[in-house]
């Protein structure tokens, strides 16, 4: 028998959903993602990003900030405690052309659904360095607005990669808090995507020192302190400098996770689920919904991620009593 609606992704989005559709007796089964060496080296373990991040100080309801993996815990078992059911396993295969939807999980089980919610999310671009991944939330992060405020970056020198407009906004946020900010751009300034009003914005600010052609060789630390600082190689001399600093903010982009889909949902040039309307959660597939980070090159926080979930169990449960499913 098909199941009403299986959600894709453990993250806020896709627990917010679970809890709403639970309480609507919707019976969702939530499909977390496997524990496995695969999904740890990509960053797509169960409980998504959150749980990767040591502190949130911005989520609302907590005054003095909480764990990530703590907060994200909490979710899960209210979300089981509303009565969702669990299954540990990844979604490797999933047919939309028909209704009920056909899917397969990295287990060899077979299911159906009458309706689909992809809260799977969008996995942070890094430099590919061993040395960045092993300093990833000691000093190494993809998110200023979620980290830049922690203590251990106040009043330090910091790095900034990339060029776009996210480097420059991450660039002029950290600037609140950092003693410096050092820009680190493989190319020229004439060549910077970012747009000349967020250049401008960056840039105009005596915290801020470019380093242009540059790129990060690697990032310097050790077990006890963390990230200390990063070499800095010079594309056009060839030469290298090391810099001191208590952090380094990667914005080089997301990609989204949707690779299990093969397709079958139309995405932006970036690969953002594309949604029909912005003020809802309903994908170019009928009974195919989205929610978080997946469907959101904006915002990708948690918080509006979550309310992203609440939307898509709201709209699935109107759409699936549209169809006659109760």
């Amino acid at each position: 028998m098909a199941e009403k609606l299986i959600i894709i992704g453990s993250g806020p989005a896709g627990w917010t959903c679970a809890i709403y559709a639970a309480r609507a007796q919707l019976q969702p089964v939530v499909y977390e993602g496997a524990i496995s060496e695969e999904n740890r080296l990509a960053g797509t373990l169960p409980l998504g990003q959150l749980n990767l991040t040591t502190e949130v100080e911005n989520f609302p309801g907590f005054p003095t900030g909480i764990n990530g993996p703590e907060l994200m815990m909490a979710m899960r078992q209210q979300a089981e405690h509303s009565g969702a059911r669990i299954v540990t396993e990844d979604i490797v295969d999933i047919d939309l052309s028909q209704r009920p939807f056909k899917l397969t999980d990295s287990a060899g089980q077979k299911l159906e659904a009458h309706a689909v919610v992809v809260a799977t999310g969008a996995s942070a671009k890094y430099l590919g360095l061993e040395s960045d991944n092993r300093f990833k939330n000691h000093g190494v992060s993809a998110c200023a607005v979620c980290d830049g405020a922690l203590p251990r970056f106040r009043n330090k020198s910091l790095i900034v990669i990339g060029g776009g407009d996210t480097a420059c906004e991450e660039g002029h946020y950290l600037t609140k808090f950092a003693s410096t900010v050092h820009l680190v751009y493989r190319r020229t300034r004439d060549k910077m995507p970012a747009s000349k009003v967020m250049q401008e914005r960056l840039l105009s600010n005596p915290k801020v020192k470019p380093l242009w052609s540059s790129v990060v060789e690697q990032v310097l630390g050790d077990d006890q302190q963390g990230m200390t600082g990063v070499r800095v190689k010079n594309l056009i001399s060839g030469e290298t400098q090391e810099i001191e600093a208590a952090g380094m903010f990667v914005a080089i982009g997301h990609s989204p996770n949707t690779h299990f889909l093969k397709g079958q949902l139309p995405t932006n040039a970036q690969g953002y689920l594309e949604l029909t309307d912005r003020f809802t959660s309903q994908t170019h597939v009928e009974g195919v919904f989205a929610a978080g980070d997946v469907a959101d090159p904006t915002y990708r926080q948690a918080i509006t991620a979550a309310g992203m979930g609440c939307k898509a169990a709201l709209d699935a449960e109107r759409w699936l009593a549209g169809q006659g499913v109760h």
